[in-house]
């Protein structure tokens, strides 16, 4: 017996605003093993009952059950539901229960307008205002859907009750040719009669103060908000209302409000007397720039009360939530009608334990709340956000307790997807701190950390992070998002600005971007390629290389046309192996050469895209881009391994060279060797940005395990353990963030919640743990199990929901005997390589005779070796 237990959309578990027919993907309940799919079926109609289908496969012949397209043409602002059967060895299943997705706008019959209740003078001011028009309904609606959208942040209410769960809306896009728009379906909330529809706007990314050099108005000196509402009656007729110059616009209690600078709120002007609300203006906006938002929204993701509640030395008072986190502080307040109180967020405490905010640089952080009445009031932010674990009381009634705060995480909404754990109690602690550094950062753009006035897309901190991302949470729509603001943002000679959306090039002087350049950062601009390819390979996904194919091949003809005599792209400033701990100290550059950093990504870049153009059937391009590659890595190797030596006598030149394969593979294991050699007389790593994700994976695939556990173990600084020891909660920016003697780094770069090191994760699941894909079936329909034990450990197991289901394995030592058990969803497979010398003691009718490698299907299996 077997049944479908589960059915995704796009590859994710929601759909909503999708404009063609999702991606299906199914996974199986049965307790069979060796289980494989011979054919399926597949309905969809507009009824939960299917008596109405508007397609139907028939039963078809197919092993896939994973990116499945139906080609079904949709109408717009509808829901449509969708259920399957599968049959195996002959026999059916029963139908699955039915999933649902609604559709967007997809004939784009765009009929709104963008209205504001601002004015151009008023372009310097963060206030929030309300937009409302009274709409009325006379007969039975049968269906009602809303597209809305804002240029600034919106929430959007009908008849007072909030639409939607979504915060920050519509999120960060680069404006100037992307905007999203949410699709809502809002039948229930409509009333026979007069009905109001409410939205209450922000400043946020598009007119708030932005980057570090704090800049207004990047994108417009105005907040605007669209809406289409359309409603089907039971007659069958339908009506549209849409946002125009007849809506009514008013100031609202929220005073100020920006990403960076927090929010102040006077409840004692919670709604506006009625000769306050005037006229809107409309502004200009591309409609055709709309895109809907189909999955991963910004949300509340929990909840974490006060852990601890102190006085510092210096008598402030001060919560502390226990974790580091983006988000921000809703409380209760009690007082007299018009008392102010403030908080202050913040991420650490100084080494005299007093309240330290100079890493925030010009990023307040404050939340301050004017009282409206003399009852017991409560507060939740609106259109900002903090990267903090601590809030300082800095003006505040003497009677506040613990439990009047509560600290929301907000991020965007991403299902979790993957975990692994270990009988290390400090390794744990990392993995704990990996995840919570993607949350606090995964915020509709990638960020590179929450707290201080930056915030930003930088495409380098993305690409190192986005395999570790992939096995932790749900990434697709999350990156699907992000990438077209890439290719939005890609100049049209292939250049890739250092951060998606891109407000640094346009805040740039003429003479640095000249001299410096703002774009085409080798390991930053490379984002282009290896996204797209590490969210391939995690889920099977050839859209997603079809869409990003044309920006991949632009990004790798940038770097074609501006190689230098040798061979090696040569262009402005290049970031290199940044934070290493091997430069000069007087950048933070490290010592490895940028000519050798730009040449390796180069070639990484263009085995991408030859593979990807192999894969999409453009088989005369692959010749050619492969051509290329060999004709580059060939001059790679001249310059940089003549007869198998490298010249650049760094850990990280060893780390990369290695980790993407490019020495010769019967001179590996010695570069390898002489890694080891390295690190053991250097006594730690000095890699920074480029290096350090390599590292551990070269040792690994090359002989040297040991060395890679040892590594990953140092407790003391540099090393990934050392801030767990220090207290750390997330990733930091900098191994020393936060020093022995309690100091800190210099404050004008030191991010206690910064992910890019936590790309260490990507070698914890697939080697340290030994769960990984196979490149030649992505999306874990092959799951390539190979552990290596090592260190300290007694056992260390990881688990990834893949689109087939779930894939684990746990392995566990006991003397020199190892136990290693899996668990292969239905209709994948496997291959379990035991390490090098292993000898085989049982394995659960798997054949081990001719090696250590073997190849089986789906169910849970043990093997037992002697290492």
């Amino acid at each position: 017996m077997f049944t479908i237990k589960k059915i995704l959309l796009d590859f994710m578990e929601e759909a909503a605003g999708v404009t063609s027919f999702p991606v299906l993907s199914w996974q199986f309940a049965t307790e069979k093993k060796n289980f494989r799919q011979s054919a399926f079926q597949i309905q969809a109609a507009e009824k939960v009952d299917f008596t109405q289908l508007i397609y139907d496969s028939g039963e078809m012949a197919g092993k896939d059950s994973n990116g499945i397209k139906p080609h079904v043409k949709l109408q717009s602002g509808r829901r449509y539901y969708v259920r399957v059967r599968a049959a195996a060895e002959g026999k059916w299943c029963p139908w699955s229960e039915p999933v649902s997705f609604l559709t967007g706008n997809i004939a784009e019959n765009w009929q709104g307008k963008f209205i504001s209740a601002e004015t151009p003078a008023d372009k310097d001011n963060s206030k929030g205002t309300y937009l409302r028009k009274e709409i009325q309904l006379d007969k039975a609606v049968e269906q009602a859907v809303i597209y809305t959208t804002a240029l600034g942040l919106y929430q959007f209410f009908i008849n007072g009750q909030r639409i939607g769960r979504e915060e920050l809306a519509p999120g960060w896009t680069a404006y100037q040719k992307r905007l999203s728009y949410q699709t809502y379906e809002v039948t229930e909330y409509l009333k026979n009669g007069r009905n109001e529809l409410r939205a209450h706007m922000g400043a946020g990314w598009y007119k708030g103060m932005l980057t570090f050099h704090h800049v207004r108005n990047l994108y417009g000196e105005q907040t605007a908000f669209f809406g289409q509402l359309h409603v089907r009656y039971t007659d069958g007729t339908e009506e549209v209302f849409a946002t125009d110059e007849s809506w009514l616009g008013a100031d609202s209690p929220v005073l100020f409000a920006e990403i960076y600078g927090g929010e102040t709120y006077d409840a004692g002007k919670a709604e506006p007397e009625a000769g306050m609300w005037h006229k809107v203006q409309c502004v200009d906006y591309p409609l055709n720039n709309l895109q809907p938002q189909t999955a991963s929204p910004i949300r509340v993701a929990g909840e974490i009360p006060v852990q601890k509640m102190l006085v510092t030395p210096k008598g402030e008072r001060v919560l502390d939530f226990g974790q580091n986190m983006s988000g921000w502080v809703t409380f209760k307040v009690r007082g007299a009608k018009g008392t102010q109180v403030k908080l202050h967020c913040f991420e650490v405490l100084d080494k005299d334990g007093n309240v330290y905010l100079e890493n925030l640089r010009e990023a307040k952080e404050t939340l301050t709340y004017i009282k409206g009445s003399d009852a017991e009031e409560v507060f939740t932010p609106h259109f900002t956000y903090q990267g903090f674990q601590y809030a300082w009381l800095e003006d505040w009634p003497e009677d506040a307790q613990a439990d009047d705060f509560t600290a929301q995480v907000l991020h965007s909404d991403m299902p979790q997807t993957g975990s692994f754990a270990c009988s290390e109690k400090l390794i744990n602690q990392l993995q704990h701190n990996i995840l919570w550094g993607l949350k606090g950062n995964f915020l509709d753009v990638p960020t590179d950390c929450p707290q201080r006035d930056e915030r930003l897309g930088w495409t380098g901190d993305a690409e190192i992070f986005s395999s570790t991302a992939n096995f932790l949470v749900n990434t697709h729509a999350f990156y699907q998002k992000w990438l077209g603001d890439l290719v939005a943002e890609q100049a049209d000679n292939g250049a890739v600005p250092h951060v998606v959306p891109d407000v640094l090039t346009p805040v740039a002087s003429p003479e640095m971007i000249e001299h410096m350049g703002m774009d085409g950062a080798s390991g930053w601009a490379d984002a282009a390629t290896i996204v797209p390819w590490n969210l391939y390979l995690a889920t099977g996904d050839t859209a997603i290389l079809r869409c990003q194919y044309d920006s991949m091949k632009k990004w790798v003809s940038f770097m074609d046309a501006r190689m230098d005599e040798q061979g090696r792209f040569n262009y402005k400033m290049q970031f290199g192996d940044w934070l290493a701990l091997d430069g000069d100290g007087k950048t933070p550059l490290g010592a490895t050469p940028t000519p050798f950093t730009c040449s390796v990504y180069h070639l990484v870049s263009l085995e991408i895209v030859a593979r990807s153009a192999k894969i999409l059937g453009y088989l005369q391009e692959a010749a050619a881009f492969n051509q290329k590659l060999e004709k580059l890595l060939r001059r790679f190797r001249a310059n940089y391994l003549p007869e198998g030596e490298l010249t650049v006598k760094t850990q990280s030149a060893y780390a990369m060279v290695l980790a993407y394969k490019l020495a010769p593979a019967d001179v590996r294991p010695k570069l390898a060797k002489e890694l080891a050699d390295m690190l053991e007389e250097d006594g730690h790593l000095v890699t920074g940005f480029m290096g350090t994700p390599c590292l551990c994976q070269a040792l690994s695939e090359n002989g040297q395990t040991a060395a890679a556990w040892k590594l990953l173990e140092r407790e003391e600084f540099p090393g990934w353990l050392y801030p767990v020891k220090q207290g750390a909660t997330t990733i930091w920016e900098h191994w020393d963030g936060k020093r022995p003697d309690g100091s800190f780094c210099s404050p004008d770069m030191n991010s206690f919640n910064h992910y890019a090191y936590g790309a260490i994760g990507d070698w914890l699941y697939r080697y340290g743990a030994g769960l990984d894909y196979d490149e030649r079936e992505p999306g874990y329909k092959l799951i390539n199990f190979h552990p290596q034990p090592g260190g300290s450990l007694h056992f260390a197991e990881a688990c990834h929901e893949t689109p087939y289901g779930k894939a684990a394995i746990k392995w566990e030592r006991s003397g020199r005997e190892i136990t290693v058990k899996m668990t292969v969803p239905p209709n994948a497979g496997a291959r379990l390589t035991l390490p090098e010398g292993a000898s085989v003691q049982a394995a659960e009718g798997l054949n081990f005779k001719n090696g250590t490698s073997q190849v089986f299907g789906s169910g849970e299996w043990e093997v037992r070796y002697l290492a």
